[in-house]
């Protein structure tokens, strides 16, 4: 029998051939597989309903992720998923995989900041599961949420001329990362070494405990503007505009001087000698959200904090960055890829 490695799909071929197997059998099933969150339909509102699982040595390491972090980035990275479709995010459960090497004291830390995320968010702990497991530590959590049905924000709805709005600031979650990583080297070679994260904190802060930006589906909602399209950037700006612009048919212009990169991840590029354009694009983990309005609406999302226009929609499919120095590049997905 022939044999397919998985990392000649990559994550997003292996769902699109998960899903092309797969039709909706219930009519109450509005949006299945393909976009931030499933949407079923309950009457007067849309419930969704979005699952993301964490893995120890693939999404997070012990060795500098403290467990009660942990436990807020699991249900915020889903509180995430049910912004992105416009939704705010109700209960959640929670299942966790267990090796004998962790405490029931290690289990009320993880909980601690679950709580706290609960609190922060205004979400409910309903359920959940716990098992044994065999490779390392697993958390998994599935949030519903609701949304009008005249409020519902797919992928799909861009249009040319529609603006590209972004929340927040790109690239210091990347950094963050980096940070850690060689602070932990640091600690390897010599244990006695103390991590120095004091001007990092920032950076460090955006890896280990991000917010989903449930405060601007609620600005837009009091101004009353409905994107056209939205995704909240886990795998990085540029993986998650190309999902927006192939899922929608169309192209866009982003611009390399609106891209919002704060002073520390400047700073901190050049320490690694990397781009802060590159990280702003590529990195991954930032969790704002990137979303399109109709042109009438700019006023509006100029009143919004932390909102940010870096481009435009296009007719044609071409995804391109104008460059400070003139001319064009292509914007490609380099994200994160879990099975690479």
């Amino acid at each position: 029998m022939e044999r397919t490695e998985l990392n000649t799909l990559g994550e997003f071929g292996l769902i699109d051939r998960i899903k092309s197997k797969f039709t909706n059998q219930n009519a109450e099933t509005i949006k299945g597989i393909g976009d931030d969150a499933a949407v079923i339909d309950v009457g007067d509102k849309y419930m969704l309903v979005t699952t993301d699982i964490l893995f120890e040595g693939i999404h997070f390491d012990l060795s500098y992720t403290p467990l009660r972090h942990l436990g807020y980035k699991a249900v915020a990275v889903n509180v995430s998923d049910i912004a992105a479709m416009n939704g705010i995010a109700k209960q959640i459960t929670v299942t966790i995989g267990l090796s004998n090497r962790i405490s029931v004291e290690a289990i009320d830390e993880l909980y601690e900041g679950i709580k706290f995320a609960c609190e922060s968010y205004n979400v409910d702990l309903i359920g959940g599961d716990t098992s044994a497991s065999a490779s390392g530590f697993v958390v998994s959590i599935t949030a519903t949420g609701f949304v009008d049905k005249d409020k519902i924000v797919y992928r799909n709805g861009a249009k040319p001329n529609d603006i590209l709005c972004v929340t927040g600031d790109l690239g210091a979650a990347y950094f963050g990362l980096q940070v850690l990583e060689r602070e932990k080297q640091v600690y390897l070679a010599n244990p006695s070494m103390q991590p120095e994260l004091t001007e990092k904190e920032y950076l460090v802060g955006k890896i280990l405990k991000p917010e989903a930006r449930t405060d601007i589906i609620h600005e837009l909602n009091e101004l009353g503007v409905v994107p056209s399209s939205m995704i909240d950037i886990s795998d990085g700006l540029a993986s998650d505009l190309l999902h927006i612009c192939t899922q929608s048919g169309v192209g866009a212009m982003v611009f390399e001087d609106k891209l919002p990169i704060e002073d520390i991840t400047m700073l901190t590029a050049t320490e690694f000698n990397v781009s802060p354009i590159t990280a702003a694009l590529n990195g991954g983990e930032d969790y704002q959200l990137l979303f399109t309005v109709k042109q009438s609406d700019f006023d509006k999302i100029q009143k919004v904090s932390d909102v940010l226009p870096i481009g435009y929609m296009t007719q044609d499919t071409a995804v391109q960055l104008a460059l400070n120095s003139g001319g064009t590049a292509a914007i490609k997905a380099q994200g994160w890829n879990h099975l690479r």
